[in-house]
């Protein structure tokens, strides 16, 4: 009996010797040399793990920097062009910089112009109440309200109003990182360049329903009538599907359209004077008045060129 449990013993001990040094081979024979870069790059990223770049967190940003041919899609929000440096330095790339960019919300639905047509009594949760139906107010496309976007952010940039029921974004804790762009079901938060001295003009509504509907659920609405359009003269602005959109690449920061615009749906923020809304529709009447003189001076001018290339043929018929 003993000596049969010495030799299952040895034979189990033989057995797991064995097997060692068949898995210590193959794992010499199949291992996967790692760049030694990839650690030196996630050395001088920041550490959020926020998957802002794409990425499921800074390692994985890493190992695709460092496979990649160049850095032209890979960049950290969080880290921002200064990081950015680093890593370039690291793998011997060049970088281009990028103009900081901020979380924006394209909702003015607060809580006097977006009145609430029933209670909502379920999980505070956006994402379950937007599965759930619309919303408790007349509005389909605006912020529901419930915070979700607040649990979303690691950095403390964003938190709600009390008093109007809308997110305030706080600049100088956000990172653009986009966790609460995504956890939003209505897409009303959106990252937008910050602009020169972080000043931006936006249409902060979504709403695609005709003028009367979206005028009738919420008093600062875009109603998609187009004067913003019409207004600019640097083809910045689109309307579709009943909603203005304005290009921040093109945007030249005059604020006319915020002037012109009839709900108050387009915001100018972080400008150091007042709108001056009088003053930039006299400004735009003068333009249009001087655009309509130019218009008609040509077009006289054209009928006098016409006028004068008829003569002779009019002298040649007389003379025949």
């Amino acid at each position: 009996m003993t000596q049969s449990i010495i030799w299952t013993i040895l034979i189990l001990a033989g057995l797991g010797l064995v097997l060692a040094l068949v898995l210590f081979f193959i794992a010499k024979k199949f291992k996967v040399e790692e760049d030694p870069r990839i650690d030196e790059v996630e050395k001088v990223m920041p550490g959020a793990n926020c998957g802002g770049c794409g990425f499921a967190g800074c390692r994985a940003f890493a190992d695709a920097a460092v496979k990649a041919p160049n850095l032209d899609n890979n960049y950290c929000p969080v880290g921002g062009n200064e990081v950015m440096k680093k890593v370039a330095s690291i793998l011997g790339y060049e970088v281009k910089e990028k103009a900081p960019m901020v979380a924006v919300v394209r909702c003015s639905g607060s809580c006097d112009k977006r009145p609430k047509t029933n209670d909502y009594d379920g999980l505070a949760s956006c994402k379950v109440k937007a599965a759930l139906y619309a919303g408790d107010t007349g509005c389909a496309y605006g912020c529901l309200g419930c915070g979700d976007c607040v649990e979303a952010c690691q950095f403390g940039g964003i938190t709600m109003d009390p008093e109007t029921g809308l997110p305030v974004v706080d600049e100088s804790k956000c990172t653009a990182c986009g966790a609460c762009s995504k956890a939003c079901p209505k897409h009303v938060i959106e990252l937008r360049n910050k602009g020169p001295r972080s000043m931006r003009v936006y249409v902060s509504c979504m709403n695609k329903d005709k003028g009367p509907a979206a005028k009738k659920a919420c008093a600062a609405a875009c109603i998609g009538c187009g004067i913003c359009a019409k207004t600019c003269t640097h083809e910045a602005i689109t309307v579709t599907d009943n909603v203005a959109y304005i290009d921040y690449t093109k945007c030249k920061l005059c604020r006319e359209c915020e002037a012109m615009c009839p709900t108050g749906a387009i915001h100018g923020v972080n400008f150091p004077k007042p709108l001056d809304k009088e003053g930039i529709k006299a400004r735009i009447a003068e333009r249009n008045r001087k655009a309509k003189e130019a218009a008609e001076a040509a077009k006289a001018a054209a009928a006098e060129a016409a006028a004068k290339e008829a003569e002779p043929v009019k002298k040649e018929e007389n003379n025949g």
